[in-house]
């Protein structure tokens, strides 16, 4: 069993691809917990969304065993973690669990909104910050200009800032000493009663839920009867041991350790992310203080494709929430999809990640109704509602006014990109509060903006116009007025609920023609004409029609009488006037995940 003054416990911290899941590996390697030939980029990274995008969306917890110059054995417990805006949430519980950060900076990039934002949330949890400087072995590096960023934005001392290339693995041996001296061992009583905080858990079909759980106080010992704190239920560990690339199991977890537990708890819901694990038999006073409670900012309904499967939904996404503890979810339901759930996400990213993920890991067929924000509406009898779901938006005659949620966005951008970077903020409704010149070359942007106007393209907008150089964070401020309208879609004259949306006035056409053109080339063609429709109330604002299949009944006619090719025509008329009146257009599901998607891509 190690002893706490030899357990260090850290992070790694940065804005999104500074190079964290690289250095992750390095320091796997040098920790020999994988053979060379089992070796793999992204090691941590386990999910195949992470690998495909090249991203990462899970913390990931991992023993390291470093022996240091002077023969100490010391035990490095690292966390891996997003870098994404999005994946907020994942940091803040990784950094809870943590003693000591890693903050690296891109040589290239230097500092960027989220390396901001992370050292913030960082400082508020007293860790010890330790400056990495990564990527130096690259032709574009600008190591003195890096330092005066992170003098300059950070506060940070330069002079202590590490320089480090992950990807040749050049100063790993000087961050190993930095790690072990410059980061305080775990603070905690080791003879106190158990308390330890659950940071994740996964779920695994063999054996149950997995609960991944940090050490405060007090020792874990197999066979040690435990109690959940927040619903009180009890277990007894079966096994429990540290991550190394799997699960190793040990005898104990001492004060200051990270690790897992596996207490036969097959009921997912008695496990909260947050929760404070302690002794049945000798239980402590008070719980650890958890994580903020975390408050999603984009809605949308899914639906399984069969109304079969609405069970199995119901149990993947339960064990999905175990290893997503941001997902929120409750019943909802819809006349064109039946019974479903009504999800809150971080943010548009994070939603793809649980579609793509209940595809995946959970074999789901789902559909995604179109994003939403929550908007506050002031009835005229003096009433407020929040509303985020179309389904559930009052009449207009009963709508006083309406509000909605607002950003102050954070744009970090070399000087040349300024220009085109105003006018995507200006199209998205933004008001400038604050511009200042970081150094001859970035500037920092301030903007207020409607949330609905960065959901949906804004973020690929931006890297876009600024190849991939400009960083963008948000903070959610407060509601302001707005201009809110539900725009309808009908189809053949009937409106199709799941395709409504709840849109600002000025952008409403704009929506409603992008929809029915979607609409138009997913729609499969019918025996007679489908009208599509977006409409305002009784308003038709945008129309787009799906022509009819159509039989050449004159194909029989060789020359003849006008009057019987007349007669033909007006019978096969009637035919299509009646099949269109009793005729039911059937959605494919590709046209919701069209109407999700607003530019060409």
């Amino acid at each position: 069993m190690v002893k706490p003054e030899f357990i260090r416990n850290f992070c790694i911290i940065a804005h999104i691809d500074h190079g964290k899941s690289t250095l992750a590996d390095r320091l796997i390697q040098k920790g020999r917990l994988v053979e060379d030939r089992n070796f793999q980029d992204q090691i941590l990274d386990n999910m195949d969304i992470e690998r495909e995008r090249g991203i990462t969306i899970k913390s990931q917890a991992v023993t390291i065993p470093y022996t240091d110059g002077e023969g100490r054995d010391y035990e490095l417990n690292l966390v891996d973690t997003p870098g994404h805006v999005d994946f907020t949430y994942e940091v803040s519980r990784a950094i809870n669990s943590c003693e000591g950060a890693l903050l690296l900076v891109d040589a290239t990039q230097g500092v960027q909104a989220q390396t901001l934002s992370n050292m913030y949330l960082a400082l508020e949890h007293n860790l010890e910050i330790i400056p990495v400087i990564n990527k130096i072995d690259m032709p574009a590096a600008d190591i003195p200009g890096a330092r005066r960023q992170i003098e300059k934005d950070l506060g940070l001392d330069p002079e202590e800032a590490l320089l480090v290339s992950a990807k040749q693995g050049t100063g790993v041996d000087e961050l190993f000493t930095a790690i072990t001296r410059r980061i305080p061992p775990p603070a905690g009583k080791a003879e106190g009663p158990l308390r330890a905080l659950i940071f994740d858990c996964h779920y695994d079909p063999y054996r149950g839920v997995v609960v991944h759980l940090r050490v405060f106080d007090g020792a874990l010992k197999r066979g040690m009867k435990i109690r959940f704190m927040s619903n009180g239920s009890e277990y007894d560990v079966e096994t429990l041991g540290v991550f190394k690339l799997g699960l190793a199991e040990t005898g104990e977890l001492s004060t200051g350790s990270v690790g897992y537990i596996i207490a036969g708890v097959k009921t997912v819901s008695d496990v909260r992310v947050g929760d404070t694990v302690t002794g049945a038999d000798n239980p402590c006073e008070t719980a650890l203080p958890g994580f903020r409670e975390i408050k999603p900012v984009v809605f949308s309904s899914i639906y399984p494709v069969d109304s079969n499967d609405y069970e199995e939904l119901k149990t993947s996404l339960e064990k999905l929430k175990l290893n997503d503890a941001s997902l929120i979810y409750e019943k909802d339901s819809s006349a064109a999809l039946g019974f479903g759930f009504r999800c809150g996400f971080l943010g548009l990213l994070h939603l793809e990640v649980i579609q793509e993920r209940l595809e995946r890991e959970f074999d789901q067929a789902v559909i995604f109704t179109a994003p939403s924000v929550k908007y506050k509406v002031r009835l005229r009898s003096g009433e407020d509602v929040l509303v985020d779901n179309p389904m559930e938006y009052p009449d207009e005659g009963k709508i006083e006014g309406a509000e909605e949620p607002y950003i102050r966005a954070s744009i970090i951008t070399p000087a040349v990109f300024l220009g085109n970077i105003m006018t995507l903020c200006l199209e998205k409704r933004g008001v400038q509060t604050n511009m200042t010149y970081l150094d001859e070359k970035r500037v920092e942007l301030i903007y207020d903006m409607p949330l609905a106007e960065v959901l949906f393209d804004f973020y690929d907008r931006l890297k876009s116009i600024s190849r991939g150089y400009a960083s963008f964070d948000y903070d959610i401020t407060d509601y302001k007025p707005t201009d809110l309208v539900k725009l309808d879609i009908l189809l053949n004259g009937k409106a199709v609920d799941a395709l409504s949306q709840l849109v600002f006035r000025g952008k409403a056409y704009d929506r409603a023609r992008l929809v029915c053109e979607r609409l138009r080339d997913e729609i499969p063609r019918q025996q007679f004409k489908i009208p599509i429709q977006g409409a305002l109330g009784s308003q038709i604002i945008a129309r787009e029609t799906v022509n009819a299949l159509r039989k050449d009944v004159l194909a029989k006619c060789y020359g003849g009488d006008i009057t019987r090719k007349r007669k033909l025509l007006e019978k096969q008329k009637e035919g299509k006037k009646r099949m269109k009146m009793v005729g039911d257009v059937e959605l494919p599901q590709s046209a919701f995940l069209a109407v999700l998607k607003t530019k060409d891509e």
